[in-house]
């Protein structure tokens, strides 16, 4: 096959079944730059909307700059990976002030900036001026692997050198951007991670992986990823129409959002356990009576590394009740004001039934 070959057949079938979605056909480095960032933890589904109600607040790098972290953390609401959010505002303000609010042109420049890796700058210097630096996610990884048989694990430094080495030998230059939109497409559309219909493949004449019933086996990751379990416990507390949050500081997860007053237990306990705990007694024990109720009980909270799981108690006090000094002592109707994390917003979307059970 002539060198481009392939470019050429990816780009054909990209014109015939690509899908209409809003950061495509337009050369705005920013409105690019977000919806890769969206898409970097979240399907295309899930993040268009998203995309809509964030570029409509922050049109352009300017207002994203401008704006105050919590609201751009509420905004990212449910996206999950909040440090993208972090990164998004702390890049808008580099922007800003460094390059005058103009966004670099420059592939190096591009990938110095906070939250930029080589995909994404790459991804968004050959969308918008077309240069030639290949553009390698996950759907072009899996598709490079089938088509040319690369058994070299993808999540190795000495893969992903291989595989943008060979990203950009099958790329036309002088048509990157459309290259980089047409491999990555092709992988969401029809080189599917399973049973992909390889009959209709317009490359499964050249596919090693077809050729050799490899299909299933490929592309290759060498690390598996370990999960560690977590157990928390929640109060809504309610006195007189005010409640408390706190605002999580710590480089953990969920840094910079607000939640509910927390226990965390090192291990699975009930509520006459957790009465026991110096916890308890620190955020409880000036007062007596107070009613506690279980709301939700045995929430699965499923993140990246992570397996919350989760208890959220109803805190009824008459008055008196002295929280700790970071905590922020609100009006119970201003909670939705707040950015917090998705586990807490189920609770706020279901906490009227008692003895919820959810995963998520």
């Amino acid at each position: 096959m002539s060198d481009y070959t392939i470019s050429d057949q990816l780009v054909n079938w990209y014109q015939i079944n690509k899908r209409d979605l809003p950061w495509r056909n337009v050369t705005d480095a920013y409105k690019i730059w977000i919806s890769e960032i969206i898409l970097q933890q979240t399907r295309v589904v899930q993040g268009m909307d998203y995309y809509y109600r964030f570029i409509e607040r922050f049109p352009d790098v300017r207002s994203l700059a401008s704006a105050p972290e919590d609201e751009v953390l509420k905004y990212w609401q449910g996206l999950g990976y909040y440090s993208r959010a972090r990164n998004l505002h702390a890049t808008a303000k580099i922007i800003v002030e460094k390059y005058s609010g103009q966004f670099p042109q420059k592939y190096k420049d591009v990938l110095s900036l906070k939250g930029i890796g080589e995909y994404t700058a790459a991804a968004i210097v050959s969308f918008v001026w077309n240069q030639p630096y290949p553009a390698v996610d996950g759907n072009v990884f899996r598709v490079l692997s089938r088509l040319f048989g690369v058994e070299i694990p993808i999540d190795t430094g000495k893969g992903k050198k291989e595989f943008t080495e060979l990203a950009g030998e099958i790329m036309n230059p002088e048509n990157a951007a459309l290259h980089n939109q047409a491999i990555m497409e092709f992988g969401a559309l029809q080189c599917i991670p399973q049973n992909p219909d390889c009959a209709v493949c317009p490359l499964n004449t050249i596919c090693v992986a077809y050729r050799e019933k490899k299909i299933s086996q490929l592309p290759v990751k060498q690390n598996k990823t370990k999960t560690r379990d977590r157990f928390f416990h929640y109060f809504h507390v309610m006195e007189n129409g005010i409640t408390w949050l706190n605002r999580r500081t710590e480089k953990d997860i969920w840094q910079g959002l607000y939640e509910l007053p927390l226990i965390e237990t090192p291990k699975s306990m009930d509520f006459v356990q957790l009465q026991q705990t110096k916890e308890f007694r620190s955020l409880f024990g000036n007062l007596k009576t107070l009613k506690i109720t279980p709301v939700l009980t045995t929430i699965k909270h499923v993140l990246s590394h992570q397996i919350i799981y989760a208890v959220f108690y109803r805190v009824e006090s008459a008055g008196g009740l002295a929280m700790p000094q970071n905590f922020l002592k609100i009006n119970s109707g201003e909670i939705g004001n707040f950015a917090v994390s998705r586990l807490v917003e189920i609770y706020l979307e279901k906490g009227s039934q008692l003895s919820f059970d959810y995963t998520v």
